[in-house]
C-alpha cells in the first residue's frame, strides 16, 4: 500500500488544466467567471479533482491528488 497512484485505477500519469466557473446569483446571471480552479486528472481513466486556484499551488497539487 506504499505505492501512490490514482485512487480509481492506480495510474501514475496526471494532467492539469485551469478552469473558470460562474458562481450563483448575479454572477451567474451576468456570466462572471470569478471562481478559478486547477483540475488535475488521471491520464489513464480520466478521474478528476478540482482545487481552488487561490489556495492551491502547482507544486503540491499532484501530491494532493495521490494522497500525499
Amino acid at each position: 500500500m506504499s505505492e501512490k497512484g490514482c485512487i480509481k485505477c492506480g495510474g501514475t500519469e496526471t494532467g492539469t488544466k485551469d478552469v473558470a466557473m460562474t458562481g450563483t446569483g448575479l454572477s451567474k446571471m451576468f456570466d462572471v467567471q470569478h471562481n478559478t480552479f486547477t483540475v488535475i486528472f488521471c491520464k489513464k481513466c480520466g478521474y478528476s479533482e478540482f482545487y481552488n486556484k487561490k489556495t492551491s499551488t502547482a507544486s503540491n497539487i499532484a501530491d494532493l491528488f495521490f494522497g500525499g
